[in-house]
């Protein structure tokens, strides 16, 4: 399953790249071709890097909901027990 997947994301790239090629003739130079594959990793880390504060205040928020739910929750118990009788 996941090698189809991954040979579905090479085929799109491929047809992707093809598409781009056939509608302007450009050419890469070598050094180019260096200088942007040498900049992947800084990228991909830059992009793990935004993932994991995204994730981290995504969590926080979800955690602070999750402790306001809980402190209604447990208001609403409590007063379910704490009810007093009125005798008159």
């Amino acid at each position: 399953m996941i090698r189809l997947i991954i040979g579905i994301i090479i085929g799109v790239a491929l047809a992707t790249s093809m598409a781009q090629a056939d509608d302007k003739a450009n050419t890469v130079t070598p050094q180019e071709f260096v200088s942007s594959v040498a900049a992947v990793p800084g990228k991909v880390h830059n992009h793990l890097q935004n993932e994991w504060t995204d994730i981290k205040a995504y969590q926080a928020k979800s955690w602070e909901d999750s402790k306001a739910q809980s402190a209604r929750t447990w208001a609403k118990l409590k007063s379910l027990f704490n009810t007093t009788k009125s005798t008159k």
